[in-house]
């Protein structure tokens, strides 16, 4: 599902860019994804799409989130210490934070990797239409083995 999800962030610059979900569905199969893939990433992008408002939406600046047992368990400790280093940075906002969330939930494997999560938070960007600033797009994608430091 999540090379289904970074080849659409790398081909369409936003999510009404894509074609309609049949015509999609045939291109990404022609490319060489899995059926099956194809539509759990449809499905998941439905999900993206019903909660993109909700990301867009202001909640309060001093909003405090306490994660269930049960995000705590599918989450993972690195996906929850990412998504607070990307709140406390002010990358993330509240809502945004709930629709990150909201989808890594939807994912079925438990705990959710660091780097899918990365690829959600990404993904939650690009349905909004907006572009992570260049110092987070680094921190998306480069892995810290391979980083430089001056």
């Amino acid at each position: 599902m999540f090379d289904v999800l970074v080849y659409l962030y790398e081909n369409y610059w936003r999510p009404d860019a894509c074609p309609e979900p049949a015509q999609l569905e045939r291109k990404l199969s022609a490319v060489g994804f899995e059926k099956e893939e194809i539509q759990e990433a449809l499905n998941w992008l439905d999900g993206l799409a019903a909660n993109a408002q909700a990301g867009a939406q202001p909640l309060r600046a001093t909003s405090v989130r306490v994660f269930s047992v049960d995000e705590q368990r599918h989450l993972g400790e690195s996906s929850i210490g990412f998504i607070s280093f990307l709140c406390s940075a002010g990358v993330l906002s509240p809502g945004q934070r709930e629709v990150v969330i909201d989808r890594a939930m939807a994912v079925p494997e438990a705990p959710v990797p660091l780097e899918d999560l990365k690829i959600i938070v990404l993904m939650v960007f690009w349905s909004l239409g907006e572009e992570p600033d260049a110092l987070i797009l680094d921190e998306l994608f480069v892995d810290p083995e391979d980083r430089l430091i001056h």
